[in-house]
């Protein structure tokens, strides 16, 4: 049975993400969480910040279409909310200071290849 095209485009997209936040020295806790508001993308750790992170991927064939256009105050609050849960769950987490929830916009090209990466940091 053929997947989802797009929930194999958010895959790849969180996957490319996941690939940047190790280059910068962060390690996977868990990716795709369910809580009660919905699902985190990917948790991520530094040894000091646990990190929420919000992937949207978009195509670099859509004109006009911006990965940023489904991220309004809404999901901003819901993120915030799955983060409290993770927080506040029995789930196996590092213990560190700091805690940011941050988003990430992929675009790929037809092939998959990354066209463009951006990442703003506690971005709620």
């Amino acid at each position: 049975m053929p997947s989802d095209p797009r929930q194999e485009l958010g895959r790849h997209g969180e996957q490319l993400a996941l690939d940047h936040y190790r280059r910068l020295g962060f390690g996977l806790v868990t990716r795709n969480h369910r809580t009660r508001h919905g699902e985190i993308d990917l948790i991520v750790c530094d040894g000091r910040t646990l990190v929420f992170a919000e992937v949207k991927t978009r195509r670099a064939l859509r004109p006009g279409a911006s990965a940023w256009d489904s991220l309004h105050e809404r999901k901003r609050v819901q993120v915030r909310r799955m983060a409290r849960a993770f927080l506040a769950s029995d789930m196996p987490r590092p213990r560190v200071p700091d805690v940011r929830c941050d988003a990430v916009a992929v675009i790929v090209d037809a092939t998959g290849r990354l066209v463009r990466l951006e990442h703003v940091e506690d971005a709620f």
